[in-house]
């Protein structure tokens, strides 16, 4: 059976949940993110990038190019809601539905030409998105997720394109290679020095060669800028988590060796969120007491995957939580309600130096182990299985 995967995206998400509330930053240059002097340029109006404003750029930069900018601190809470409000109308109306990122979605289609065209479908859940959100929204309907996703480039502002069958390889050639949803900033610059700059220069490659030049994901690229790709869409479960938990060698009421441990916890974790490009908006702490007794408490926060702003809020748990004065014997941490994502939705907050000393710091432990770096608070203890910096038992 021929595949038809729908890739949906809001357009511009931070700037249009802003104007939503705030009608006056219509037709202006919007810049949402950190406002303090050192801070980063999380999502920019169209108006905005007429200026050469992106995404990920230093705030003070952004504001030299168009000293007329409307700068706003990012509300992730109120994103959230709103991404929320989406996804509820998609689950309502889709067969199966993958929730890539905050503001992007993947619906898998296919057989639905039986009964009515994908496209027509397509373009009413789009037009029923608008009305119950307020949110412009772009769409790309093809065979797989590459070529929907470049369709969904293509087609914005707030419009939609069809990709049949047939003629995705066509649809790709003349673009930009830096189109093709894997091409990084490495990676293209390595193919701009083999002097390919369109996808079509790709696609006439040998994938022989290809591969010779970038390995394996050679291959990947060499296919994809030919419009093919099998990968899935993967149904969303808004309830998956990951989580740790430790049963004591000896009951405590020691609270730094507690709150030691809950740090490495949310350390780990916090880790493979940003390795497997998760992010969390539930924070849950464990508590059971010498008696068995347990408490658990909870605390939902915009989207992040950064250690600082999660370890904080396990510390508030912790305090919270804590409250009898007795010997503890196990402690646990868990994140939940995932999606996909990356660095983005922490930039409101988050100076460009702090992501970078991020992706440094994850880059060194994915070279050398994930506790080749640690907090000093977590180094008391030898590590077990090179997994957590406590003696006790850890689950994940």
């Amino acid at each position: 059976m021929d595949r038809s995967i729908v890739h949906i995206d809001l357009d511009t998400f931070f700037v249009s949940v802003e104007r939503l509330i705030d009608s006056r930053l219509n037709n202006k240059p919007v810049l949402v993110g950190g406002t303090n002097g050192r801070g980063v340029v999380a999502a920019c109006s169209y108006e905005a990038r007429q200026y050469g404003i992106h995404s990920a750029m230093p705030m003070g930069m952004a504001q030299r190019l168009c000293p007329e900018a409307i700068v706003i601190r990012g509300d992730g809470g109120m994103y959230s809601k709103f991404s929320k409000m989406v996804t509820e109308i998609i689950n309502e109306d889709s067969p199966l539905y993958e929730k890539s990122s905050i503001d992007e979605f993947y619906i898998d289609v296919s057989g639905m030409d039986r009964f009515f065209g994908t496209y027509k479908w397509a373009c009413e859940l789009r037009e029923k998105i608008i009305k119950e959100t307020g949110l412009p929204i772009s769409f790309g309907l093809s065979t797989n997720k590459t070529v929907a996703k470049v369709g969904t480039s293509e087609a914005k502002p707030n419009n939609h394109i069809n990709i049949p069958k047939g003629f995705e390889k066509g649809f790709l050639a003349p673009l930009a290679v830096k189109k093709i949803p894997m091409v990084g900033d490495k990676s293209y610059k390595m193919l701009l020095s083999m002097g390919v700059k369109y996808v079509k220069t790709v696609q006439e490659i040998p994938i022989e060669l290809m591969e010779s030049i970038m390995g394996k994901n050679g291959i990947v690229l060499w296919k994809k800028a030919r419009g093919i790709d099998n990968t899935p869409v993967e149904p969303y479960n808004e309830r998956k988590s990951i989580s740790s938990s430790i049963t004591l060698e000896k009951d405590t009421i020691d609270t730094r060796q507690l709150k030691n441990i809950l740090t490495a916890m949310a350390e780990k974790l916090a880790f493979q969120l940003r390795n497997e490009q998760k992010l969390t908006s539930v924070v849950t702490v464990t508590i059971r007491y010498s008696d068995f007794d347990t408490r658990t408490r909870q605390h939902r926060i915009p989207y992040t995957s950064l250690d600082h702003t999660l370890i904080k809020t396990v510390m508030s748990l912790f305090d919270q939580l804590y409250d009898r004065r007795l010997l503890v014997r196990l402690v646990g941490v868990r994140f939940s309600s995932l999606i996909s994502g990356n660095y983005q939705m922490n930039l409101f907050e988050d100076t460009s130096e702090m992501i970078n000393l991020y992706q440094a710091m994850d880059s060194i432990r994915n070279r050398f182990g994930n506790t080749a770096i640690r907090r000093v608070s977590t180094l008391g203890s030898r590590i077990r299985n090179g997994g957590s910096p406590f003696q006790g038992n850890l689950s994940a």
